[in-house]
């Protein structure tokens, strides 16, 4: 005998089912709700936010660029390099197109280039331009006005900052005095552009740290930084400032970081830098400026044992490795 269906039961048991539902539902946003406010909240949050970025600096491919030889790749392809290898945001290097800082055609092309790949541009490396700290006050202004080209390019093509030398001669003292003149009249023009001038450890007594952070202290312009770079503090004469210190003294200036790279041994860890040492002296630091930057990371590949993009890819994945240590 077929029983007859009990609609009666069924609507009960579809009151119940709805009035389970939207308990469900109520219990579900209340613990979202506690969630959020609590650590695991907070962490699942952060995930959100990467502790820091990374960029691929276009000095990594100086010999496929032909500073060292024949070039193997044009300046206008580094965009589309940059995304093949993994890295969506990039530090061009003025070397590489040092006759087209007013062409605006070409400027178009590079930044066509970038946004097509979904690659932001972060900054410009000068070199070249004359010492913005010589002696010679003619040379000295000389050097500042060359530099004016390259501000306005940065502009154009989406940039936050340019890099610059702090290169000098004499005493101490004098140099500190003669850089800071150079880079304040710099920063008086490229932060009318809304640009960062910024300094990287490059040579001289900008390799000494100390040095470089009392030629901030005496800049004091908040549009005026520093680029600390890992590997670039050689004095000369054999003798080498403390890496690790270096850095710690020109992170609280910092508008971005380099990454010097060179040589990595068979565990993927960098031979002549301590990334996880060194990367704790930049996220303690974490200024105001480089995280308002992006808190971009740049890999700046320089050895010359293995080819330029597997250089690049083990300075990316011992950066990543990092990352996600210190996430956890």
């Amino acid at each position: 005998m077929t029983r007859r269906p009990d609609h009666r039961s069924d609507r009960h048991s579809d009151g119940r089912d709805c009035l389970k539902t939207a308990g469900t539902t109520l219990g579900t946003v209340a613990a979202a709700a506690t969630l959020a406010t609590t650590g695991v909240g907070a962490a699942f949050a952060a995930k959100k936010e990467p502790l820091f970025r990374i960029s691929l600096a276009q000095w990594s491919l100086h010999r496929s660029l032909g500073r060292r030889g024949k070039a193997t790749m044009d300046n206008l392809d580094f965009a589309v390099e940059s995304k093949k290898l993994g890295i969506d945001a990039i530090e061009y290097v003025n070397q590489f197109f040092k006759d087209k800082a007013k062409d605006k055609k070409y400027l178009k092309e590079m930044k066509k280039r970038a946004n097509n790949e979904g690659v932001k541009s972060l900054l410009i490396m000068c070199d070249g331009e004359g010492r913005l700290g010589d002696p010679d006050p003619k040379k000295r202004t000389q050097a500042v006005e060359n530099h004016y080209k390259w501000v306005e390019a940065a502009k154009f093509l989406g940039c936050h900052s340019i890099r610059v030398n702090a290169a000098s001669a004499g005493e101490w003292d004098e140099q500190v005095k003669l850089a800071a003149d150079g880079l304040a009249r710099l920063t008086e023009f490229s932060s009318k552009h809304g640009l960062y001038t910024i300094v990287e450890n490059h040579g001289g007594l900008s390799s000494n740290g100390k040095w470089l952070a009392q030629v901030m202290k005496t800049v004091d312009n908040d549009k005026c930084g520093t680029l600390p770079d890992f590997g670039n503090f050689h004095l000369g004469g054999g003798k080498w400032y403390d890496r690790y210190q270096g850095v710690k003294e020109l992170m609280p200036f910092a508008k971005a970081v380099s990454a010097k790279s060179h040589h990595f041994d068979d565990q993927g860890n960098e031979t002549k830098t301590d990334y996880r040492k060194m990367m704790k002296i930049v996220l303690d630091a974490s200024p105001k400026a480089w995280a308002d930057n992006g808190k971009y990371v740049g890999v700046e590949w320089e050895g010359g044992s293995i080819p330029e993009p597997k250089g690049i890819e083990l300075t990316r994945k011992l950066l990543e490795k990092i990352r996600e240590e210190m996430s956890a």
